[in-house]
């Protein structure tokens, strides 16, 4: 082994231990990563910026202003409104919910259309009286299948496009990945329909546990000289509220659960209630009581000023692993924290002694200007308002999506490539208006951190290919037992697979994109069958909440369990994978060269 080779595989090792660990931000990683390489001279200055400069990555930050401009017209609401019908049965309505999603994550990043589509599928699951549960895990599967229908429809696809053209390949049309994402798209769905839907759990999300269970969780204190002091619950008036009810007190290091009515209140008691918004009301009436942690502003706020927000918190979010009360959220956001749900369950105890974490749900009462302010925000994955919001403006709609279906049509009839149509819908959006360029220049801002990403991943691809690396794992792996090339082919999709669902899904494309185009080289082999189950191996994230970010999306609000993703997502995984192989060598052939 060289030092190159040594020192790449050091790197490469750091690289996945840190992307697995999730504990540092992978733009961070990937940047560092970059740096070493280039300090030890491994790879060169315009190797490590090269990947920046890539049509991949650019694609994708023209899409985001596209993505950008359907989202505020309101394009996506009408389409997906349209499709979801009425339907009566759970059969019917995942069918309904599972036609739209597929269909507009072919076209716009994944992210944004589960982003959008949540608010609509919950509002929607609620007047059909069936558990969100039910809907929103297959919304995930669907966005992440219906995005390797097309070379546009997510941004795996359109890097490794980018690698292979950067590697003097001919790069690959809008619906060349057709052929056997559209089979795995009714192979996925079929399972989710048929199957999936009986492995669902039927749980409810933290806003149907708040709405429906009273679960809205309000710390009240009894102050100093408070006339409740020395009364009982009874007395006090706390038994019979018309919003709430009473269910533990804190008392020192005591918590008392078990509230009786004859329960005497003392003073510094914290008392814990749950109950509907206007519990909080409710108990400002009522003498002797204060809010706890001097949130008095979350109490006062009136029905017209008050918005309600779901909101997940994302690995940008610059208080994990500090308390609510350290985090000084409040402060910072403007906003009062309601109640904390995590892996589905809402968390008890004082809400300003909870350690927050990544994938964290939480319920937000705050000004109608918060969604507006942070849904752009890398803090939060996802900003989910759960009232009244500012609507879009539904009258460009026909604007936005003219310039979707002109950017698709001129790139499929090779008129345009990918990255001249999808700059020119941008360009045509802004000038509409569709799109201001601040809403514009802020979308691609706070999604910086994924292009930073893919642009580093490109000069550490880069360096596994030219230390050697990529050939040493391709001769201690794939060469060691005289592989055929069908089951190298297996082999390459099972290790980009396990890889996605550790790291990002991008950052595994470009690792093992280099070991693919090896493994091809040495068994003497088209390289195009082994690229193209990279591309389909990176996106297929089934069974874990942190393997793709759309996963982690919907926890929170589906109520969900880790163990929820690895039932229900290992055997589409598996389904998924089965079919890919099979038909990947028939439209890409194993031919020798």
């Amino acid at each position: 082994m060289t030092p190159d080779l040594v020192f790449t595989v050091a790197v490469l090792a750091m690289v996945l231990a840190a992307l697995a660990s999730n504990r540092i931000p992978a733009d961070v990683t990937m940047m560092a990563a970059l740096t070493l390489l280039l300090l030890a001279g491994i790879i060169s200055p315009s190797d490590a910026l090269g990947g920046f400069a890539n049509p991949g990555l650019m694609t994708i930050g023209a899409l985001y202003v596209v993505a950008a401009a359907l989202r505020d017209t309101g394009a996506i609401y009408w389409v997906a409104h349209r499709l979801l019908g009425s339907p009566k049965t759970l059969f019917a309505s995942q069918l309904r919910m599972l036609a739209p999603t597929s269909l507009l994550s072919a076209f716009l990043n994944n992210t944004t259309v589960v982003a959008m589509m949540i608010p609509a599928v919950q509002d929607w699951a609620q007047r059909l009286r069936l558990s969100p549960s039910k809907f929103l895990l297959p919304l995930s599967y669907a966005a992440i299948l219906g995005g390797t229908c097309t070379l546009i429809g997510t941004s795996t696809n359109l890097v490794v496009d980018g690698l292979v053209q950067s590697h003097g390949m001919e790069g690959f049309g809008i619906f060349d990945l057709a052929w056997v994402g559209v089979p795995l798209l009714l192979v996925g769905s079929l399972y989710l329909i048929f199957l999936g839907r009986h492995l669902l759990p039927d749980r409810e999300g933290l806003v149907e546990q708040l709405e429906n269970a009273r679960e809205y969780h309000v710390e009240m204190v009894v102050p100093e000289n408070s006339p409740l002091a020395g009364k009982t619950i009874r007395e006090a008036g706390l038994r019979n509220l018309t919003y709430g009810y009473l269910t533990e007190i804190q008392r020192g290091d005591r918590l008392l659960t078990a509230v009786g009515a004859d329960t005497e209140l003392a003073a510094n008691d914290t008392l814990g209630f749950i109950g509907a918004p206007e519990c909080a009301r409710e108990l400002q009436r009522i003498n002797g009581l204060i809010p706890a942690h001097g949130a008095a502003h979350k109490l006062a706020l009136n029905n017209h000023q008050r918005c309600l927000v779901e909101v997940v918190l994302g690995p940008d979010f610059p208080a994990l692993g500090k308390s609510v009360r350290e985090s000084a959220f409040r402060t910072r956001y403007q906003a009062a924290i309601l109640s904390i749900s995590r892996n589905g369950q809402r968390l008890s105890g004082k809400v300003g002694d909870i350690l927050l974490k990544n994938g964290d749900t939480l319920l937000l009462e705050t000004g109608t200007s918060f969604v507006s302010q942070y849904q752009y925000r890398r803090d939060f994955m996802l900003v989910s308002p759960l009232q009244d919001s500012s609507p879009p403006d539904f009258r460009k709609a026909p604007l936005a999506i003219l310039a979707l279906a002109g950017m698709l049509l001129t790139s499929a009839f090779g008129l345009l490539s990918t990255l001249e149509a999808a700059m020119v819908a941008a360009g045509f959006l802004l000038g509409t208006r569709c799109v201001t360029a601040n809403r514009a220049r802020m979308t691609v801002s706070v999604n910086m951190s994924v292009l930073v990403v893919i642009g580093a991943s490109f000069a550490v691809g880069e360096a596994v290919e030219q230390s050697g690396t990529a050939a040493w794992i391709v001769d201690s792996i794939f060469l060691s037992g005289n592989l055929s090339p069908w089951t190298a082919l297996i082999l390459v999709y099972l290790l980009t697979a396990l890889f996605t669902e550790l790291i990002t899904n991008n950052a595994a494309a470009v690792l093992i994109f280099p070991v693919a185009l090896e493994v091809a080289e040495k068994l003497g082999v088209s390289p195009l069958p082994f690229i193209v189950a990279v591309m389909f191996a990176a996106s297929a994230s089934f069974m874990t909440p942190l393997g793709y970010q759309t996963n982690l999306m919907v926890m929170g609000p589906g109520g969900y369990r880790p163990g929820d993703y690895l039932k229900c997502g290992l055997p589409l995984a598996v389904a998924v994978g089965i079919t890919a192989m099979l038909l990947i060598p028939v439209w890409w052939p194993l031919r020798s060269l």
